[in-house]
């Protein structure tokens, strides 16, 4: 079928919209990565432009020996790895019983979920909350507020819901468990929608940012974006972090570099974890929305 005139002009202009939209996004980053690993001398004087000039690492080794780049790595890591596990056991835990039409409770609790969405929770009462439970300083402040997310609860829950009920009667009939059956069939089918609610939570557990330092006192537990947003605000933090003196940094590297190779490694795990998923992303989130 040929297109009109009318769809021809309209599929040009979409396309190079979305093409400078994927332009402002991505030069930016080139841009970041370029400074990241040039010389001082190429970025002093300005030559820097999305392709390194006068390839060195001297900024990442620079930033691994000199700043707490590593152990707020590691924090990253461990931060991300346990807040993941958390909320989506809990979040598979929550949506499996409302998405099952016996379940007796099911629409109170549902509207119930939905309510929260519409207001979050206030920085000074969720404070003191924490507080009052003794978890302040740690990581537990920060994974038992998040711990559901009523979005990806209700987008999992619309996944369950669009299984068949025969598989259900099938498997009750062969006397399956509910846990067996959640464990044996409807988490294998949810794969898709699994792996999308995965990314969601690690991408907010890895740049958690506000929360940590609200809840989060001892400089030795902060993560990666923490760390990140101290190098962007503070133009003196490379000359306090590092074991040289200001004369010896200038002459290694600038404080551009320096935050640059900071951004670079913050960005880097997302952007390798995220080509694994990506086929998942959207055929998990339509999926889980044909009900939600």
């Amino acid at each position: 079928m040929r297109m009109s005139k009318g769809e021809r002009i309209f599929y040009i202009v979409n396309n190079c919209l979305l093409i400078l939209a994927a332009l402002s996004c991505l030069l930016p980053l080139m841009n970041i990565v370029s400074l990241s690993f040039s010389s001082y001398g190429a970025i002093a004087s300005g030559n820097v432009g999305i392709f390194p000039v006068d390839f060195t690492l001297e900024s990442y080794e620079t930033l691994i020996k000199g700043t707490p780049i590593v152990r707020s790595f590691q924090n990253s890591v461990v931060i991300t790895a346990g807040g993941v596990l958390f909320s989506m056991v809990f979040t598979i835990l929550a949506a499996y019983p409302l998405a099952r039409k016996f379940f007796y409770a099911r629409k109170f609790l549902t509207m119930a979920i939905v309510f929260t969405m519409l207001m979050g929770v206030p920085l000074i009462p969720g404070f003191l909350v924490n507080r009052a439970l003794g978890i302040l300083d740690t990581y537990w402040a920060l994974w038992l507020p998040g711990l559901v997310s009523a979005y990806n609860m209700m987008v999992l829950k619309s996944f369950f819901e669009n299984i068949p009920d025969e598989l259900y009667e099938a498997a009750e009939m062969d006397g399956c468990s509910e846990m067996r059956l959640l464990a044996r069939i409807v988490l294998p089918l949810s794969l898709p929608v699994l792996a999308t609610l995965t990314l969601f939570y690690g991408v907010g557990y890895w740049n958690a940012f506000q929360s940590l330092l609200i809840n989060i006192n001892t400089t030795a537990k902060y993560n990666l974006s923490v760390l990140v947003q101290s190098m962007v605000a503070n133009q003196s933090l490379l000359q306090s972090l590092n074991n040289i003196s200001p004369e010896e940094a200038q002459q290694l590297i600038t404080p551009e570099s320096i935050r640059s190779a900071g951004v670079v490694v913050m960005l880097v795990p997302l952007l390798v974890v995220y080509p694994f998923l990506q086929k998942y992303f959207v055929k998990g989130v339509m999926i889980g929305a044909v009900k939600g």
